[in-house]
């Protein structure tokens, strides 16, 4: 019982935390004349990723690398498969070619960068400052991009601030400018709310797999990852409700590429990890083909149709149905 309330718990803390995290930071932001174009590329990217982060980093440091490259590894097949495929049985999610090119040829590029890697060499110091570098490198070629609007679509990473902004009410954060003092109360609550959140279900979620002799591999793959992936789920499904397809496919893609190069290279420069050979050998082929499959997707009219998410829904309950055990 007590393990099912830390894992529950946790779920809420991370996905109210985040939600409050990105409003206070958005706000303080806001109120000190910062563009909403920068915020969008940094404050709100890596805030809707905090779960995440958080929840990598402190499996890292807890001595659980199944659970820490599982939450990676899992939350990108979550975003890219349930994610997407639930936003695109909302409404077909029509997709830029430039953007496609530019932020799917990234993604692709960053996946298979990722498991060839984790196949040959422990996430080491030197190989998260290689990740971070690429991150870094990604951020100033889209806000480049994002300067020449006729040139280039909207960036994946900007796209998931505008899905973030979509969900705040307007009023506080866009028409009257919010305090300073209730924004950074806000970003500190919200904080404090995803730090305990990430701690109850790394928490919860190693007592699981103990309990029920179920391998943390699997638990962070599954519980943790969906876990953490709410605010990109709900982000991704609102934003096709609201007929915004660039959008939720924006919020998707730039949340796995923020997943393998900002919160790889951080858990790697953090606490170093060797990667488990059931992700290796396994998942990490899972997310080589799910992302392969969705950048084809998008790539074939532009568009991920229904029957396409129909597709995407059932890859993942698939390879739910493939990893956990019997």
């Amino acid at each position: 019982m007590q393990l099912a309330f830390n894992i529950l718990g946790g779920i809420v803390l991370l996905a109210f935390g985040g939600e409050f995290l990105v409003r206070g930071t958005v706000a303080m932001a806001r109120r000190f004349g910062v563009s909403t174009l920068l915020i969008s590329l940094t404050v709100v990217g890596f805030g809707t990723s905090a779960p995440e982060l958080v929840t990598t980093v402190q499996a890292s440091l807890a001595g659980t690398p199944e659970i820490a490259i599982g939450n990676i590894v899992g939350s990108n097949i979550a975003n890219l498969l349930l994610a997407l495929g639930t936003a695109a049985l909302i409404a077909p999610i029509v997709v830029r070619s430039d953007a496609l090119r530019r932020d799917g040829g990234l993604l692709v590029a960053s996946v298979l960068g990722f498991a060839a890697l984790s196949a040959v060499t422990p996430l080491s110091r030197p190989v998260g400052a290689l990740l971070l570098a690429g991150l870094a490198g990604y951020l100033a070629i889209a806000l480049m991009g994002e300067r020449q609007p006729k040139r280039a679509g909207r960036s994946a990473a900007a796209s998931m601030g505008e899905a973030v902004g979509e969900r705040l009410p307007p009023t506080p954060l866009e028409g009257k400018r919010v305090p300073l003092l209730a924004g950074a109360a806000m970003a500190v609550l919200g904080l404090i709310a995803v730090l305990g959140g990430a701690g109850l279900l790394v928490q919860g979620a190693m007592g699981m797999a103990q309990a029920l002799a179920i391998p943390e591999t699997v638990i962070g793959l599954s519980v943790v990852a969906v876990g953490t992936s709410l605010p990109e789920l709900f982000t991704s499904a609102f934003a096709a409700w609201r007929k915004q397809p660039e959008v939720a496919f924006g919020n998707a893609i730039g949340s796995c590429i923020y997943n393998i190069l900002g919160i790889g290279g951080v858990a790697a420069m953090v606490a170093p990890l060797s990667v488990p050979a059931r992700i290796v050998a396994v998942d990490n082929l899972v997310m080589v083909a799910a992302t392969l499959a969705t950048v084809a997707f998008a790539w074939t009219g532009k568009r991920i149709a229904r029957r396409e998410g129909v597709l995407l829904l059932i890859g993942y309950v698939a390879y739910l149905a493939l990893l956990w055990p019997r």
